[in-house]
């Protein structure tokens, strides 16, 4: 399970993290609004932890933009704000639970894990167009053809069919898939992009890998 914290914060953000790691959670952190709203929309998320007052962008007006994006992630808001007021403004925008500042991590903890059971059965497969990816397996297929994935192949792969339509930067894919400490370059994303349009191509998917110049990558599905 992936979880964005939202928070300004940098030491409370942190802080969860770490709490986040402790039960077994990974985490991405984002310090701003538009930040957050950034990497919330790429849809590779299962909860988001979203502080209310945030430079740039603040928390309710997150919200209401993932709602309006159709972005279904659970928001869990963590706010001083706490009069009633704000917990009714918070909950209008968008928000699934609004926790107060200052909190009990137990209290935290829990109602994390309230909020993704109410996604019920964990997915098994990713599907665009008329391809899926298995994540048991790492195999991609159209009908009857398939292909096993490489474990990077795999993992971008994974990355790109959870964002759809929206655009991935390759630095995004460079820290996940070979992490914030690796020597890996942006050229060694493109290799793997062109590995996995070929593959693709080979089981006859008709979903394409498309590069937006200093955006990133995204998917579509071409016509018939």
């Amino acid at each position: 399970m992936k979880i964005l914290v939202i928070e300004d914060e940098p030491l409370l953000s942190e802080s969860v993290r770490s709490l986040l790691g402790a039960d077994g959670y990974d985490s991405d952190a984002a310090y701003d609004g538009e930040t957050g709203l950034e990497y919330a929309l790429l849809g590779i998320y299962d909860l988001i932890i979203l502080d209310v007052m945030l430079p740039a962008v603040n928390g309710c007006e997150v919200a209401k933009r993932l709602r309006a994006a159709k972005n279904g992630t659970p928001i869990l808001m963590l706010t001083a704000k706490t009069a009633l007021d704000d917990r009714i403004e918070g909950l209008n925008c968008g928000a699934d639970y609004y926790l107060g500042k200052p909190f009990d991590t137990r209290e935290l903890l829990a109602c994390i894990n309230a909020l993704l059971r109410r996604q019920g059965v964990q997915v098994n497969s990713l599907n665009f167009g008329n391809t899926a990816l298995e994540l048991s397996s790492a195999i991609l297929s159209c009908g009857d053809s398939e292909i096993r994935l490489s474990a990077k192949e795999f993992e971008i792969m994974k990355i790109l069919m959870s964002a759809g339509q929206n655009n991935v930067p390759k630095e995004h894919i460079l820290s996940k898939v070979w992490g914030y400490d690796s020597d890996a370059v942006e050229n060694n994303v493109e290799v793997y992009i062109g590995f996995l349009r070929k593959k693709l191509s080979y089981i006859g998917s008709n979903i394409k890998i498309e590069a937006v110049r200093r955006l990133g990558y995204h998917l579509e599905e071409m016509s018939a």
